[in-house]
């Protein structure tokens, strides 16, 4: 699993938008740090909680430099109607493939919604360098971060 002091694995995906446009974690690097919030699954209530919760703290993040990503296994096209149902105006990445959940060991089946090989819910920060400053990485997907203390670590980073 990734922690702080890391190297955050570098990965491609799509961007849930209309458009699915490519993303890649490297081209989001080097202009100031990154917020990486992974969680299992568009439309379940612990999530859809999370995501709104950055959204209104998005200009906070944004204040402080910080670029603000969610990620899940999702497909594109279902984050796409997400952010839309939710106003969320940052990112959401699909992770279809799976290939950034595994890099950060973060893997997960909630056996009672059908969903297996999802992202357990977790965020990371990385300064301008990819190094990881802040992880924390749930303990139940149901729980959600503190979000002043990954505020605190953008305005650290």
């Amino acid at each position: 699993m990734v922690s702080t002091g890391d190297i955050a694995p570098a990965f491609t995906a799509t961007v849930g938008t209309s458009h699915h446009e490519p993303f890649d974690l490297s081209d989001a690097l080097g202009d100031g740090p990154v917020v990486l919030a992974f969680f299992p699954g568009a439309f379940t209530p612990p999530c859809t909680n999370e995501m709104i919760a950055f959204q209104r703290r998005a200009d906070a993040f944004a204040d402080a430099g910080a670029t603000l990503f969610g990620v899940s296994a999702d497909s594109p096209f279902s984050l796409g109607a997400f952010r839309e149902e939710h106003g969320i105006e940052f990112d959401l990445v699909s992770d279809m493939a799976g290939d950034a959940i595994r890099a950060y060991g973060l893997g997960i089946d909630i056996a009672d919604l059908g969903l297996h090989g999802v992202a357990n819910r977790a965020v990371f920060v990385t300064d301008d360098d990819g190094e990881v400053v802040y992880d924390w990485v749930a303990d139940d997907p149901t729980n959600e971060p503190d979000y002043e203390a990954v505020l605190d670590a953008v305005e650290s980073a």
